[in-house]
């Protein structure tokens, strides 16, 4: 079992503790990627409380997700298509 430890974050100026698995630095690199992206939306909203800059982020986060999914999802389609083509081009090659 991996060793936690540990982390201080701060987000949206809002200091949180984190236990982080293999690499702590990783933890304070999302933190602080999310933490920009809250602020980038608190920017926009001015008037809006911290409880709404973080249901817009987690969308935003959420329409990410699903685009790189549906990405991903494409990038396979396509090498299982180009896997059975070459499986294909393999066979009549082993043929003739």
């Amino acid at each position: 079992m991996d060793e936690k430890h540990p982390v201080r974050v701060t987000i949206l100026s809002q200091p949180y503790t984190l236990l982080a698995g293999a690499d702590p630095r990783e933890v304070e690199e999302l933190a602080h990627r999310v933490d920009e992206l809250l602020h980038s939306i608190a920017a926009k909203a001015p008037n809006s409380d911290s409880t709404r800059v973080a249901v817009l982020g987690c969308l935003h986060l959420a329409d990410r997700l699903h685009t790189l999914e549906c990405d991903l999802n494409a990038l396979r389609d396509r090498l299982n298509r180009k896997s059975q083509e070459f499986a294909g081009m393999l066979e009549k090659a082993l043929e003739g």
